[in-house]
């Protein structure tokens, strides 16, 4: 067999030292494993998780007594009503008096917008039973009631939980929207042209 010869002579003549012989170019990779284990494990306990989002309903017992159930103040209420399309209605007090819409004021539409939305009523509600409260010396304050219609969206109900949360309602409550209410809302429906 032919041999070739790659010598730096050029091929004139021997190189007077000795060939040296060609070292593999191995790394051991044990102490890189133990590296990224040690790694992975400060990572692992030095992150924090992500938490839950979640808000924190306070649900009040069930009970039969009359007298026992929580009462609230017509003059510290704000009846909140979802209804479809994105539109909040909502009225001062309880309306438990029937000629209560006598008052073309009484009940009035709005929406979720940031300026001119359902956020400024609480707002101006929060504020005007604070003042009430200063001014009677009374522990009172601001209540409100959310009623969602069967046309209302589960984001609509969220986005008001949200509001209450937002403006730093103490107490509301979800309750179930009344026949009478459903009428009003049909009605400024009406008036208003939506279908």
């Amino acid at each position: 067999m032919a041999e070739m010869d790659t010598s730096s002579s050029g091929g004139k003549g021997k190189h007077g030292g000795t060939k040296s012989k060609k070292h593999s170019t191995r790394v051991d990779m044990t102490p890189m494993v133990d590296l990224g284990f040690l790694l992975i494990t400060f990572f692992m306990l030095t992150t924090t998780m992500a938490k839950p989002k979640t808000m924190d309903l306070i649900m009040p017992k069930d009970t039969k007594d009359e007298k026992e159930q929580n009462k609230v103040k017509e003059s510290t209420a704000l009846t909140i009503l979802l209804g479809k399309d994105n539109r909040v209605y909502y009225y001062e007090g309880l309306a438990q008096d029937p000629n209560a819409s006598a008052d073309p004021n009484f009940f009035k539409a709005t929406t979720f917008a940031n300026k001119n939305g359902i956020r400024d009523e609480i707002i101006r509600k929060r504020d005007e039973v604070a003042k009430q409260r200063n001014a009677k010396g009374e522990p009172e304050d601001v209540v409100v009631i959310i009623k969602a219609d069967n046309d209302a969206t589960y984001k609509n109900f969220v986005d008001i939980l949200d509001e209450m949360a937002i403006n730093r309602i103490q107490r509301y409550a979800t309750v179930d929207i009344s026949d009478q209410d459903k009428t009003w809302i049909k009605q400024t429906e009406a008036a208003n042209g939506v279908k």
